[in-house]
């Protein structure tokens, strides 16, 4: 652990920056931003996707070494030649993509590089052991150290590279996103990570877009938009509302207009569903007996913490799953075999997965290549492309949806967070469908971005259509919602009315696990 920071830095500020700026190409994506950091202080850094925070996060870190400004640490200019010098001076960054090995052990990726050795040519294994389990427990990380990294889950991934980063003996860490994988246990193992470490005089830089989180834990908040510093301020002096107004420029509502769903038939209804997937032990059910019905015009919420199949659900009911399913699905009363993502989206069904990037979208082609990927059939001719016709479509979602960019023509890699999810909304919207499935709609866009992404969602499901929404954020599943199923260890729990539902509510059937269950389920409408 990191020795107590000496009292002028706590006084005199251990970071002082002035002045940065940097562009790529053209385009100016820091300007002026300046910032201090005492020792102990934990700053939140805010601002949307596009505000330059990651950049300015990077230039501390040695990432970018070409920029306009200064940098001075405990009060002595310095200029960082890469990461490398960054750490050694006393500067770890955590990114929000792990940079982590998964065939090695939990206690090699911590000390990767940096192994105890014997007689300087042996890797000393027990050392090595002694050492991460130590600071392991020392952080409240209940992990082996000789577990394979590979073997466990993103949330337990995301502390060993927090772990990682301590290791160094930073005095001032930078966190992106380190909750956007955590459950709500791990989450407050981290922020009793973070207060512990503060306390001991590191300085934590921590960015986030989870404004519950930000309150919770921040002494100061500096916000950032269009590469520009806004303001710094005590935690004390803002309000959740000043903060994402100064962020975006304008006063953001959260407001939902409330909208009879008629007692129509349901357009999708699941019964009994069950998922077994192959692990080194065989087979485990990952999901079992899930049944639920959706009417147009519903959003349905699914809730539960991570690992208790809500992914699984959506997957499953797409044809997308990654083992054995059965059970009875319906769409408009009648049954159907869904055994691939093509016949659910020949059926009507269109799935927005969690992980945009990964499984949304093609990087490194266009917005109207992505918008045309489901609807080739319909926008070809006799199996050859029609360019014209796909920009068409794009040119559509890009004004239905209000995406910003150049032109249809722009490479998707080059869009802010929130734009290409956007993107993917977009090109399954194409294909006008009757269920929308959506993972985790809002992951990793910033505030602004995520109340348009939820304007859309209530304004789609006013228009008729049926929308599932797995989310890991309690008030956005509580905002969308019109019903919420809870999931635990891969069974249902219950399914709460929007007079039921509330945080306390469902983090009470979520954690209890299925032997505790007793709230009775709603039956499949004959």
């Amino acid at each position: 652990m990191a020795e107590p920071a000496a009292s002028a830095e706590a006084t005199d500020g251990l970071l002082r920056v002035r002045r940065i700026g940097k562009s790529f190409g053209a385009a100016r994506v820091l300007q002026d931003v300046s910032l201090d950091l005492r020792a102990g202080e934990i700053l939140a850094v805010v601002g949307e996707n596009g505000a330059g925070k990651s950049t300015l996060m990077k230039i501390l870190a040695g990432i970018h070494e070409d920029y306009d400004g200064e940098i001075a640490l405990s009060g002595a200019a310095v200029r960082f030649t890469g990461v490398r010098d960054a750490e050694r001076r006393g500067i770890a960054i955590i990114h929000q993509e792990l940079n982590l090995v998964p065939g090695l052990t939990v206690a090699e990726n911590i000390y990767l590089g940096r192994e105890p050795m014997r007689l300087g040519l042996l890797v000393d294994r027990k050392a090595l052991g002694t050492a991460a389990g130590k600071l392991l427990a020392e952080l409240g990380i209940r992990i082996d150290p000789t577990a394979q990294l590979g073997r466990l889950r993103i949330g337990e991934q995301q502390l060993v590279e927090i772990a990682k980063a301590i290791s160094v003996g930073a005095r001032i860490l930078i966190m992106d996103e380190p909750t956007s994988a955590l459950s709500p246990g791990e989450t407050e193992t981290l922020f009793a990570i973070v207060r512990r470490l503060a306390a001991e005089g590191v300085a934590v830089i921590y960015i986030s877009h989870r404004m519950d989180e930000i309150m919770a834990l921040a002494d100061q908040v500096m916000i950032l938009r269009d590469g520009r510093h806004v303001l710094t301020a005590p935690i004390g002096d803002l309000t959740h509302a000043s903060i994402i107004t100064a962020m975006v420029g304008r006063e953001v509502t959260s407001a939902r207009q409330l909208h009879e769903i008629k007692a129509e038939e349901p357009v999708l209804a699941v019964k009994g569903l069950w998922l077994d997937v192959m692990t080194r032990r065989g087979a485990k059910r990952v999901i079992d007996n899930v049944t639920f019905a959706v009417r147009p015009g519903e959003i349905f919420g699914i809730g539960g913490l991570l690992g208790s199949g809500r992914t699984e659900i959506l997957e499953t009911i797409f044809g997308a799953g990654t083992g054995v399913s059965g059970g009875e699905i319906r769409l408009a009363g009648k049954p159907v075999d869904i055994a691939s993502p093509q016949r659910a989206r020949a059926l009507g069904l269109a799935f927005v997965p969690e992980d945009r990037k990964l499984k949304g979208l093609v990087l490194a082609d266009t917005i109207s290549d992505n918008i045309a990927l489901p609807s080739f059939a319909e926008l070809s001719r006799f199996g050859f492309r029609r360019v014209t016709r796909e920009e068409q479509a794009a040119t559509r979602q890009i004004r239905n949806l209000a995406i910003a960019c150049r032109s249809p023509r722009q490479n998707s890699a080059t869009l802010s967070g929130g734009n290409q999810q956007k993107i993917v909304l977009g090109k399954w919207l194409e294909t006008r469908p009757r269920v929308l499935l959506l993972d985790e709609p809002t992951r990793g866009i910033d505030v602004g971005a995520k109340q348009e992404i939820h304007d859309l969602i209530l304004g789609l499901a006013r228009d008729g259509l049926a929308v599932i929404v797995v989310s890991s954020e309690l008030p956005e599943l509580l905002h969308l919602s019109d019903r919420v199923l809870v999931m635990s260890e891969g069974r249902p729990q219950g399914i709460l009315n929007r007079a039921q539902a509330s945080e306390e509510a469902i983090m009470r059937l979520a954690a209890r696990g299925h032997r505790d269950a007793t709230m009775a389920l709603e039956d499949l409408p004959s």
